[in-house]
């Protein structure tokens, strides 16, 4: 949605939903794991692809997917201490219900309406189970998984 067309309200959902429920799921998650023995554990956050390049009228999404690139930065320095762990996958055009329209035509940064490829989206549940599987020692910090194709590199 256009700026000038996003309403306070759509603002406030997007929000809420992307970035007060990402930040309240990671202080539940994060409070258990400090507290169990041993403690430590790990957070894989949801990013997006918006999080490097936004597409047009996403002004709300866009936002909360930088914003989460920085609540997991800072979960990871929070972290440290407790060995807890904390990461972001950013995704591209993983094929769901959310996605389908991007098989027919989405909205391009030139102006454009174009279709766009789709992978799979155990592809991207393969990249969760390895992020998760790893030690606590180790960490993927930021992952992107997308579908090969898509116009990510020279978006914008």
């Amino acid at each position: 949605m256009a700026l000038d067309a996003l309403s306070y309200d759509a603002w406030r959902a997007v929000v809420d939903v992307n970035l007060t429920g990402a930040f309240l799921c990671a202080q539940a998650a994060f409070r258990a794991m400090k507290a169990q023995d041993p403690q430590g554990g790990r957070i894989i956050n949801n990013g997006s692809l918006s999080a490097h390049v936004p597409r047009p009228q996403s002004l709300a999404y866009t936002a909360t997917k930088h914003a989460m690139t920085g609540l997991t930065k800072s979960l990871s320095l929070e972290g440290r201490p407790y060995r807890i762990a904390c990461g972001q996958l950013d995704i591209g055009n993983a094929a769901t219900e959310m996605t389908g329209r991007m098989r027919s035509g989405i909205l391009q940064a030139d102006g454009r309406t174009a279709p766009e490829p789709v992978m799979d989206a155990a592809d991207v549940a393969r990249t969760v189970v390895h992020m998760a599987a790893l030690p606590l020692e180790a960490n993927v910090q930021f992952a992107t998984v997308m579908a090969t194709n898509m116009p990510y590199i020279g978006r914008g």
